[in-house]
């Protein structure tokens, strides 16, 4: 499997450094520790940070929405792996403005290890306050009664977004949580793998589907999901996807969504709009008001093949944060 790389050990610092050389007047990396990046635009005092992190091969995220109305920092990790605490700390230390600044992830072990450690060095050696909301939004990785053991996934997007608004507004740390938690409690994600990506140390797949094969409920990292089957048609395996979001967040008619059409690498917006327009078919049947729309690669996982549905429901304050405007070097909404 082909990339365009040159020492595979040095992906991730080669990644950064094009990174941050392409967008200097969005972001800077810290001098303390090279995989911690920071907003390059002055933040005035009294703000709440918003960090974000995970590991790198999902992009955009997560080093893609820091900027205005959305993250202030981010620690990057290995490949589909966590960041350690130092850049997490570094970071936090950086985007302090006196109010406090929450942590943004997924629910991973190595992830909830390393920022709760970054967490209680920032309390210990700066007296920063730290807020945490995990993200769980992958209905597929576990039941509906073990909600808290989900996985993170595209839903970090709306997450961030709606903490990144209540921060650029004025709210404190405590209210910042309680959104950005609202949120998350309100977001759910089903996805579908078609075909494995590679890691670069090993140039091998990740995993392996055959050619007419697909799986419901694919993590972001190949684990596995919940079931294997013949490839269907783009409306059926839409059908599916909505239809687990809605059994398990019942939405009722006359409520508001914002919905994420999401592709995992490979899978070409052309591919994504199809999916999307039968996302639009499905709601609108039910009466359920698309109020914000978002279709393209938020969150991927290298080159795999597949793609991911997120829908959000919203209320009026929430609404007000989806709307919020946001400028970062991989996203922008006005």
């Amino acid at each position: 499997m082909k990339k365009l790389i040159n020492n595979p050990t040095k992906v991730v610092e080669e990644m950064i450094e094009g990174y941050v050389k392409a967008y200097p007047n969005h972001v800077r990396q810290l001098v303390e520790n090279e995989r911690a990046l920071v907003t390059a635009k002055k933040t005035c005092e009294g703000k709440v940070g918003v960090l974000i992190g995970g590991g790198s091969g999902h992009e955009p995220a997560f080093i893609g929405y820091v900027g205005d109305g959305m993250a202030d920092g981010v620690a990057v990790g290995n490949i589909f792996a966590s960041p350690p605490p130092d850049p997490i700390l570094e970071a936090t230390k950086a985007i302090d403005k006196g109010e406090g600044v929450i942590y943004i992830y997924g629910n991973y072990a190595g992830d909830v290890m390393n920022f709760g450690m970054a967490a209680e060095l920032a309390d210990l050696e700066s007296g920063i306050r730290v807020g945490t909301v995990l993200v769980t939004d992958d209905v597929a990785s576990a039941p509906k009664e073990e909600k808290e053991k989900r996985r993170g996934i595209a839903g970090e997007f709306f997450v961030t977004k709606v903490a990144g608004a209540a921060a650029d507004k004025g709210y404190n740390l405590d209210d910042v949580v309680r959104v950005a938690q609202r949120a998350n409690d309100y977001t759910r994600t089903m996805g579908v793998g078609l075909t494995p990506c590679s890691l670069p140390q090993t140039g091998k797949p990740s995993f392996e589907l055959a050619e007419n094969e697909m799986e419901i409920g694919l993590g972001h990292h190949g684990e596995p999901g919940i079931e294997k089957g013949e490839l269907q048609p783009a409306d059926q395996v839409v059908d599916r996807l909505v239809n687990d979001i809605l059994t398990d967040m019942p939405i009722d008619s006359g409520e508001k969504v914002a919905v994420l059409v999401n592709g995992l690498g490979s899978t070409t917006n052309m591919e994504l709009y199809i999916m999307f327009r039968r996302v639009e078919q499905i709601l609108s049947e039910k009466g359920i008001e698309i109020h914000r729309s978002y279709v393209g690669s938020y969150s991927t996982s290298l080159e795999m093949g597949g793609a991911s549905v997120t829908i959000t429901k919203l209320d009026e304050e929430l609404a007000a944060f989806v709307d919020h405007s946001a400028d970062c070097p991989m996203y922008v909404q006005k």
